[in-house]
């Protein structure tokens, strides 16, 4: 069989945010390959140490406009229908509630297992999508008229011809480098620590935000298992402290996250293998070039601070999408510079607001001088009882503000 070798649209990386785009563009009428190293389906039994991802109202939204929606809440998600923001040692704290916003949520834990498996079942049903895997980047080349890209795939050297390169590749993006687009960068010097925890009481669909002075503690509600209540938690320590705990004990783990998070769920009383990732602020300074788009976390990295980072990618998906096939379906060139300006230019408010506020949060909290917590803890009073502030805030954190494209209403592209 003839392996197929011109494509409208290769997208280089098929993790969550590149099979999203690809499920995006799936039914229209282009033609696209996605290259990746590993298989997003996977028929393992769901797993305690199973990571999970933390999706906005928006997301939700968007996923509704690809029409996957219904898929992924029927293969388990938990709802985050409070937030819990609050300041160790001080008195300060913001309440948000979907209620206010009339919504049945704020926004949605899954395992990002079940929502890679759901993305490669939806990939499977298009007929103008290819998955190329296990596949990799070897190199790429661009010109005013197309764009080439080497592959390695089941150990052969194939050659593809397309319009339009789209780096959807994460952090260490090989299709970035290869194109020597520069990044603005700065290290935290702080590390997440990431692990699945059992709690004695339930999480009542309950989201907590704790700023302490290492960095911000989330405890995240996810769907309870095997008589279990559980939550997702991500706690950010200093560099220094990371060799220390991760040396600890299950038993004096959960004891040193408890004096750190409290009793609001009782005591923690399990848990699960613990990761860790170090934290960076990340943005390229080119999004697209002729024939070349970025997309995720290849064109930007922000701290885990309100679960900003792939929600923020998934509205890179959105808008290009939209950008793509309003272009295809006026006969215009999807790959030249002038047409995926687009794109950039409708992404970089939404991507600067986000990392000023995730930035500028992650500073103001980690900062033990007496003026600033007294002025951080009126600043969570006042949002917490003006409701026209609280407000503002929260359609941000749900993806709700801004011009929005129309995955992001839950409309389809067309």
């Amino acid at each position: 069989m003839t392996m197929k070798t011109e494509y409208d649209i290769v997208i280089i990386g098929g993790g969550l945010v590149g099979a999203s785009l690809a499920c995006a563009l799936g039914g229209q009428d282009l033609s696209v390959a996605v290259i990746e190293a590993v298989p997003l389906s996977d028929s393992r039994q769901p797993s305690y140490n199973d990571r999970t991802v933390a999706l906005a109202y928006g997301s939700r939204r968007i996923f509704d406009g690809i029409g996957i929606w219904d898929d992924i809440e029927q293969r388990g998600i938990a709802a985050i229908k409070k937030i819990h923001v609050s300041d160790r040692g001080h008195l300060g704290k913001t309440r948000l509630d979907c209620v206010d916003q009339n919504l049945d949520a704020l926004g949605y834990v899954v395992d990002t297992r079940l929502l890679g498996a759901a993305l490669a079942e939806k990939l499977a049903s298009f007929d103008n999508i290819d998955v190329l895997c296990p596949a990799s980047l070897v190199s790429m080349q661009t010109d005013s008229d197309q764009a080439e890209v080497a592959i390695e795939y089941n150990d052969e050297q194939l050659t593809l011809q397309t319009q339009l390169i789209v780096g959807a590749d994460g952090v260490q993006s090989a299709v970035r480098e290869q194109a020597s687009i520069a990044s603005m960068q700065f290290e935290y010097a702080q590390t997440a620590i990431i692990a699945n925890v059992s709690t004695e009481r339930p999480h009542c669909n309950i989201a907590y935000e704790r700023f302490t002075d290492t960095g911000p503690l989330a405890v995240l509600p996810m769907p309870d298992g095997d008589n279990e209540h559980r939550v997702s938690i991500v706690w950010t320590l200093k560099d220094s402290q990371v060799e220390a705990i991760q040396a600890l004990s299950d038993e004096d783990f959960l004891d040193a996250l408890q004096s750190r998070f409290g009793h609001h769920l009782g005591r923690f009383t399990r848990t699960g293998e613990r990761f860790t990732f170090p934290l960076t602020l990340r943005r390229a300074k080119e999004h697209v070039r002729e024939r070349l788009a970025l997309i995720g976390n290849a064109a930007h990295t922000v701290h885990p601070i309100a679960g900003q980072g792939f929600n923020l990618g998934l509205r890179d998906v959105a808008v290009l999408a939209q950008v793509l096939v309003e272009t295809q379906t006026g006969n215009r060139d999807i790959g030249a510079l002038e047409n995926l300006q687009a794109y950039a230019d409708w992404r970089k408010r939404d991507q600067w607001r986000v990392i000023g506020f995730t930035d500028s949060m992650v500073r103001l909290f980690s900062n033990s001088v007496t003026p600033l917590a007294l002025a951080r803890n009126i600043g969570l009073v006042a949002t917490d009882i003006l409701p026209p502030l609280k407000r503002l805030i929260t359609r941000q954190a749900m993806g709700l503000s801004g011009k929005l494209p129309r995955l992001a209403r839950g409309l389809q592209l067309k």
